[in-house]
C-alpha cells in the first residue's frame, strides 16, 4: 500500500545531491512533485478517502439507530418515500460500501476512484431524504460528500510509479 512514504528532505547539502522522487528519480520537482516527492493533489485524495471512510462509518452508526428505531431521531419525522426504518437500511448498507471504497481509494485503484464519486453522490441525496430525522448531521455529511466528489474528480487520477 502507498499511502504514507518517507519525506524527502531535498538537496543534502553536504554533497549537492539533487533531491528524489518517489522511486528514486532524480529531478522529480521538474515533473511536478512536491518536496516530499508527491504529485499535487495527493493530499485531496488522502483526503477524500478518509473522509470516505468516515462518513462510512457515521452511516453505519446512524443506519444501525435508524432501524433499531432509537429516539436518537426527532420523534414523529415524515419521509417522502418509506419510513425510518428502510432510510436505515439504505444508509447503513451504503456505509458499508464506503468504508470498502475508501480502502480501495488508499489503493489508488481506478474502480475506487469512480466508484467513490457515485457513492458520495448516492450519499449526499441520502442526506438530504434524512433531513427530517437529523438535520444538522445530515447536513454536515452532505457537506463532506461535496469535498469528497471534489478531491476525487480533480486530482484522483493514478500516480505515476
Amino acid at each position: 500500500m502507498k499511502l504514507f512514504r518517507q519525506p524527502d528532505t531535498g538537496v543534502n547539502e553536504m554533497s549537492n545531491v539533487p533531491a528524489r522522487g518517489p522511486a528514486g528519480q532524480v529531478g522529480t520537482e521538474e515533473r511536478g512533485y512536491d518536496e516530499y516527492g508527491e504529485p499535487p493533489g495527493y493530499g485531496w485524495v488522502v483526503f477524500a478517502g478518509i473522509m470516505i471512510m468516515l462518513a462510512g462509518t457515521i452511516n453505519v452508526i446512524y443506519g444501525i439507530a435508524a432501524i433499531a428505531e432509537s429516539r436518537f431521531y426527532v420523534a414523529n419525522t415524515h419521509f417522502v418515500v418509506s419510513d425510518l426504518k428502510t432510510w436505515g437500511w439504505v444508509v447503513l448498507l451504503l456505509g458499508v460500501f464506503q468504508m470498502l471504497v475508501a480502502v480501495g481509494i488508499w489503493m489508488q485503484s481506478a474502480w475506487a476512484r469512480w466508484t467513490g464519486v457515485v457513492l458520495a453522490g448516492l450519499n449526499a441525496i441520502a442526506q438530504l431524504v434524512f433531513i427530517p430525522a437529523y438535520p444538522w448531521l445530515s447536513l454536515a455529511v452532505f457537506t463532506l460528500d461535496v469535498l469528497v466528489i471534489y478531491g476525487l474528480v480533480m486530482h484522483g487520477k493514478r500516480m505515476e510509479v
